[in-house]
């Protein structure tokens, strides 16, 4: 049985605890439980379907509306993220997605969020106080059916111009668990295939196709229904009902229905977080008045 996901977290759930070339350890900072799990061989990468790279996942209660630039969770997934980027260098950060589908939103809501700062320069930045910025690009890519571009050939062309240090991939990601739909984020430097989560495979973003290193941020919106079915009923039960599902059941996906919600908060914890781990010369306070 085949269970889509695109958390590593859960990769390793289904394959079991003692998988070949794959590390894994866990610690709780603030009251979030943080994974760590770093892909090493070829071995690892066959068994969890995961490409080599290291894969961070953060465990945090349902989202709530009530955090600022100071909150915990913003400081401690800021410090993830940064963790991953190089130390110097302009960033790219790509909104991946489709705004007008909700479960889809996350890339574009969040990136809208994210402070560029590779337009100040110079006697500007200087006589403004913003000399200590980090030269950031913010774009939204769309989806090849409302531009006809893939996402890959889009942001290889700016990459090629702007030649940054690294490309921050946020992106909505899909779970094998409902529980774990607006409460997990993924920070992972292994790259991000677009549409992957809902059996839609673009080209991959990964430093092998884009030149530098991506870092890819996502939180689960959505689960499969067939992926859904197998983990609420068992492996056995599950073949034995599948046909339950019928031809146009098992291609459905399954969304909370606070998904509006859902991701609006997602979108603004990731840009505060990502605000902050890129302007780490910055005070929260000072993001705040910039954003």
């Amino acid at each position: 049985m085949q269970l889509r996901t695109d958390l590593a977290i859960e990769a390793r759930e289904i394959a079991g605890e003692s998988v070949g070339g794959v590390d894994f350890h866990e610690y709780r900072s603030c009251g979030m439980k943080i994974s760590r799990l770093n892909v090493k061989t070829e071995q690892g990468k066959q068994t969890l379907g995961k490409d080599i790279g290291t894969y961070i996942t953060v465990e945090l209660p349902s989202l709530t509306d009530n955090f600022t630039e100071t909150d915990d969770r913003v400081r401690v997934i800021g410090r993830e993220i940064r963790r991953l980027l190089p130390v110097n260098g302009t960033v790219l950060v790509a909104g991946l997605g489709n705004r007008e589908v909700t479960p889809d939103s996350l890339g574009p809501k969040a990136g809208a969020r994210v402070l560029a700062t590779r337009h100040i320069g110079g006697e500007l930045a200087r006589a403004s106080g913003l000399d200590r910025l980090r030269p950031v690009a913010v774009v939204q890519t769309g989806v090849t059916g409302q531009t006809g571009i893939e996402t890959a050939e889009f942001l290889t062309s700016i990459v090629q111009k702007i030649r940054p240090g690294a490309v921050v991939a946020i992106d909505a990601l899909a779970s094998r668990r409902l529980q774990r739909l607006g409460c997990t984020i993924q920070i992972s430097d292994a790259g991000v295939s677009p549409g992957a989560g809902v059996g839609n495979h673009r080209l991959r973003l990964c430093r092998e196709t884009m030149g530098v290193p991506v870092i890819a941020v996502g939180v689960p919106t959505v689960v499969d229904a067939r992926t859904l079915a197998g983990d609420l009923l068992g492996n056995r039960a599950y073949e034995r009902d599948l046909s339950a599902l019928g031809s146009d059941g098992r291609q459905m996906i399954v969304i909370p229905r606070e998904i509006d919600l859902l991701t609006e908060r997602a979108a603004r914890l990731i840009a505060l977080s990502l605000n902050s781990a890129l302007q780490s010369s910055c005070t929260p306070e000072e993001l705040m008045a910039l954003t």
